[in-house]
């Protein structure tokens, strides 16, 4: 599992029959020290997550685990919404302190 940023949303109108109704979104990996890495990943939304959240993200043939995505071509699938952060006794993140 990787720790990301929801940065936007990727809208598809046109798909496999098998993602319809999948909401995706676009993601940020965020690195230990809670910074943002260049890297980015769509991934499929199965917990309604928004903008701005961090997010645990399932990545590779473990996004497929869940009911209901094991015929579903999903690299990506956020799978939490965080709510704290820590490292070395260091809060790197916390929700409550986002809004």
């Amino acid at each position: 599992m990787q720790i990301a940023r929801v940065r936007g949303t990727v809208v598809s109108t046109q798909k496999d029959p098998s993602l319809m109704g999948v909401k995706f979104l676009l993601v940020q990996l965020i690195d230990e020290e809670g910074q943002p890495l260049p890297k980015y990943e769509v991934a499929a939304d199965s917990v309604g997550a928004g903008v701005d959240e961090w997010v645990l993200v399932s990545c590779g043939s473990a996004a497929r685990q869940l009911p209901g995505n094991e015929k579903r071509p999903v690299d990506a699938l956020i799978v939490g919404i965080i709510d704290t952060v820590s490292l070395d006794n260091q809060m790197l993140y916390s929700k409550k302190d986002q809004r």
